[in-house]
Order: C-alpha cells, then sequence, then structure tokens
C-alpha cells in the first residue's frame, strides 16, 4: 500500500460490514497492536480503525497518528482515551450497529440528519479538549443507508464540508457501487470506486479510504494536472 502512494495505513482488527460479528478486546488487540507497533517502527502514518476504548488507548499508546471511529467516539471513555494524546480523530455517522444497519435505514433528510450528527459528536470532542483541527468527520457511505442515502450525500457532500471539518470519503467497494454497476463481486468495482473517490474529492472530500490505492493515485494525479 505504501508502494501504492498511501499516506495513511488504517488498521483495523473488526469487520463493521452489515452483519458483521463483534469481535473480543482480547482478539482485536492480538490483531491491531502488534502490527501498529511494526509500523510505527517503520516510520509509517497509522490510523487505528476501532469502536473500543481499551484498543484505542493501547493504540495511541503503540504510536498510531489517528483513531478511526464508526461510532465517532461514542462509547464510554473513548472521547477520554482520545483526548488524552494528540492523535487525530475520524468521527464516522452509522445509523444502528453493523448487525443491523441495513435492516430498514430512514431518514427525513439524510445530509441534514448525519450532518447535525457528526457536528455534535465535533462539538463533544471539542469540549473534552480535542483541537477542531485534530477533527475529521466521514459521512458513513454505506452504513445504515440505502444507496439514495449515499447518493444524496455524495451529491450535497459540501455541505458536510461546510461544517468546517476536513472530510473522509469511504466509498472503495462498496455494495451500492455494485447496485449501480451490476458488479455482484466487490474486487470487480474497482472502476467504480476511483470515479466514487474523484466525485467526493471534486465536492470537497479531504481524504480519501481506499482498498485500490494505485489505481486511486493514478486517478488523483490526473485529475490534479488536469485542473478538475
Amino acid at each position: 500500500l505504501i508502494y501504492e502512494g498511501a499516506a495513511i495505513l488504517d488498521v483495523g482488527g473488526e469487520s463493521t460490514r452489515p452483519g458483521a460479528p463483534e469481535v473480543s478486546v482480547d482478539d482485536e488487540r492480538t490483531r491491531v497492536i502488534p502490527l501498529v507497533i511494526e509500523l510505527v517502527n517503520r516510520g509509517y502514518c497509522v490510523s487505528v480503525d476501532t469502536r473500543k476504548p481499551e484498543i484505542m488507548a493501547e493504540a495511541i499508546t503503540a504510536g498510531a497518528a489517528i483513531i478511526n471511529d464508526v461510532m465517532a467516539l461514542a462509547a464510554p471513555g473513548a472521547v477520554e482515551a482520545c483526548a488524552a494524546s494528540n492523535v487525530g480523530v475520524v468521527l464516522m455517522h452509522m445509523q444502528g450497529q453493523p448487525g443491523t444497519m441495513q435492516a430498514a435505514p430512514y431518514y427525513d433528510d439524510v445530509v441534514r440528519e448525519v450532518g447535525d450528527y457528526l457536528l455534535e459528536r465535533a462539538r463533544v470532542c471539542e469540549t473534552a479538549g480535542i483541537a477542531p483541527g485534530r477533527i475529521v468527520l466521514d459521512p458513513g457511505f454505506g452504513f445504515g443507508k440505502t444507496v439514495e442515502h449515499n447518493l444524496a450525500l455524495t451529491r450535497r457532500l459540501g455541505e458536510l464540508k461546510s461544517l468546517g471539518y476536513p472530510v473522509l470519503a469511504g466509498w472503495s467497494r462498496k455494495r451500492t457501487l455494485g447496485d449501480l454497476t451490476g458488479r455482484t463481486v466487490a474486487a470487480e468495482r474497482v472502476s467504480a470506486s476511483v470515479a466514487a473517490a474523484l466525485a467526493c474529492v471534486a465536492r470537497g472530500a479531504r481524504i480519501v479510504r481506499v482498498h485500490d490505492v494505485a489505481a486511486t493515485v493514478d486517478a488523483l494525479k490526473v485529475w490534479r494536472v488536469m485542473g478538475l
């Protein structure tokens, strides 16, 4: 991933895909912490994708630079674990829990509701002592959202950017891309993932979280040169 051009390595030990089972703290620790230590020792910028405050604290001690939480640091002790250090935090919106979030997601106005939630979580973080410059917002494409919800969030991403924090977009290989293209196999959604990433960058996303780094980096290089 580094060779292909990744600026940040996002390490996670628990899947949060729809229907995924929970992983114990001990199992997640075993999967994550030794790898974080090794990557940090090699000089890489490491983000840790976790919703468990215990793992956050241990990852920060191990040298992680970013905590990426699908629950936006809502678990008891999560905000405090991050506020006690200088790590960056990614606050993501998710309706429900991974096991059930896609059962019947509903919003009156998905962009307004996601924006309100993320702004509220950002303010909680700031009150706890996390500086605004350490906060990134993630609308959580595919996390308790239908195809229409995901498309609305992408088209109106500028409204989330206007909240005053950098926005992260994680469209890579998502099921909605399969619905739009007919690609039922996630690994066959590379082109769709790159297109979605560029659509988000065009609307102000500062970070894109991807599986296919080389393809995305090449597309972004051409995008910048052409002044798009």
